[in-house]
């Protein structure tokens, strides 16, 4: 069974590298060796048996809603030039600043990953309009081509974020199998609400240290910023406050309707992404944007987006349930179980192989994948489920950065001028790796930094209830006792 299990993981690995659908790869190599297990006698074939039932799991599961809406509500906001607005006017506020046209791009990064949370769109958008007027005021092809690409990406850690929604699925599948493992069969839930509220703090961290270096660098390397400017991008003068406020206040209204009716308890994500696609439309109705072809784009990018999510989660779940009939989940319990230096170096080693299989893998083959192996065996370990969810977002955040396989190094590619040399990219965005590397670092010497406002938001009440409870039964024990 070891050597079966070896020889499916080796073929796996290599399918999925010739650049084959992942979705038909996971299932497709599961099967055959499903099959070729059952043919010498090391497979019990009648596992097979329960997929349809997994399958039908993942298709009513209320979660999953809301992945096919906050997409749709991405999509349409990309297609409605927000970006191109609040770059705009983010430009005024930062002109005079030293570096300011980056600041500004990041700003408007994080304002889009709030409210959109495509990186592909983020990058594209900001890549066409923002990438030429960095170079025309004397930024460097690196500073320029790296803010843009990381500014992309926070779109993965400052939710709403399809990354945190999917993960946040996995970590309390994980969380309850853990805790029934050791005996508690009625496990506290971790709702997607606190995975949310956990990643702020880490998110917004991220978007200051991103802006502190480019800040120093700038500082240190004068030459390879732009100098002092009323308004970088569109010329000459000064945006009045009356525009910025207009351009601000509905894309900021929206991202506080969807996220404060998540953290505030008022709806659940599904309902929630309801909300913020609605928004989008009347958004892009007040931009006169709600076109036809804007909507047609829109429905198709959602549908394909979707499409491309469950079909990795549907063939994720056949290779997790060929994996363990091989006693796969065995074999990795016992060997990281048994690593020495306990929760540290097996959150290091889970941690090293997600930064290494990033280089390869899209983040939702990760999540589907690696997540419900390894997350059972750390949370039984006495990890807490939104430090390490959190942990786990930000690591998957530099999937899409580092090469040879980041997305949005592609997309920018695409758009980027052809002075842009693909070197230019690639040293552009080490430096902001590196400082997720660094927020990592943080978290792992801090985990309070993403479980301190969950805790304080959701989790003190109910410890006080559970307390209140255990106690009563306490006392309940203690009379029939006596």
């Amino acid at each position: 069974m070891s050597t079966m299990l070896i020889i499916m993981l080796v073929v796996l690995g290599a399918a999925i590298l010739s650049g084959f659908p992942v979705a038909f790869v996971l299932a497709g190599v599961s099967i055959i060796f499903a099959f070729l297990g059952h043919i010498v006698g090391i497979f019990d074939i009648e596992l097979l048996h329960v997929l349809p039932l997994r399958i039908y799991g993942i298709m009513s599961n209320d979660l999953l809603i809301a992945v096919p809406l906050f997409v749709f509500m991405g999509s349409l906001l990309q297609r409605a030039n927000i970006a191109e607005a609040l770059l705009l006017n983010m430009a005024s506020l930062f002109g005079n600043i030293k570096g300011g046209l980056a600041i500004s791009v990041m700003v408007v990064g994080a304002l889009l990953a709030a409210s959109t949370g495509i990186v592909g769109a983020t990058v594209v958008t900001m890549g066409l309009i923002s990438l030429p007027a960095m170079l025309n005021h004397g930024y460097h092809p690196r500073i320029a081509t790296g803010t843009i690409c990381a500014a992309g990406t926070l779109g993965q850690i400052i939710p709403p974020s399809i990354v945190l929604i999917l993960l946040g699925d996995q970590i309390s599948n994980a969380f309850q199998l853990s805790q029934m493992s050791a005996g508690n069969l009625s496990p506290e839930p971790v709702s997607i609400a606190d995975i949310f509220v956990g990643a702020l703090l880490p998110g917004l961290g991220l978007v200051i240290l991103y802006m502190l270096w480019q800040l120093i660098y700038c500082k240190f390397q004068p030459s390879h910023s732009s100098a002092p400017s009323n308004h970088p991008i569109s010329g000459p003068g000064r945006t009045s406050l009356r525009s910025i406020i207009t351009t601000l206040i509905p894309p900021l209204l929206l991202i506080l309707i969807v996220l404060g009716s998540i953290l505030t308890g008022l709806a659940t994500a599904t309902e929630s992404a309801a909300v913020g696609a609605m928004g989008a439309i009347l958004l892009a109705l007040k931009e006169k944007q709600l076109t036809k072809e804007n909507l047609v784009h829109t429905i198709q990018t959602t549908a394909t987006t979707c499409a491309m999510v469950f079909g990795i989660l549907i063939g994720a779940t056949i290779f997790t349930l060929v994996f363990r009939g091989y006693g796969g989940d065995l074999a990795v319990h016992h060997f990281l179980t048994n690593l020495p230096g306990g929760l540290f170096s097996v959150m290091l080693l889970t941690m090293l192989l997600m930064f290494v299989l990033g280089f390869f893998l899209d983040f939702i083959e990760i999540i589907f994948v690696v997540v419900p192996i390894v997350a059972p065996i750390i949370l039984g370990m006495g990890a807490d489920p939104i430090w390490l969810a959190v942990m786990i977002a930000i690591n998957l955040q530099t999937s899409f950065l580092t090469p040879p396989f980041g997305f949005a190094l592609f997309y920018l590619r695409g758009v980027a001028p052809k002075n842009i040399t693909t070197s230019d990219i690639y040293k552009g965005v080490i430096p902001f790796i590196i400082i997720q590397l660094l927020m990592l670092v943080i978290l792992s010497l801090t985990p309070r930094f993403a479980t301190w406002l969950p805790h304080i938001l959701y989790r003190d009440h109910t410890d006080q209830f559970t307390h209140e409870e255990n106690f009563i039964d306490d006392m309940v024990i203690e009379e029939v006792d006596f």
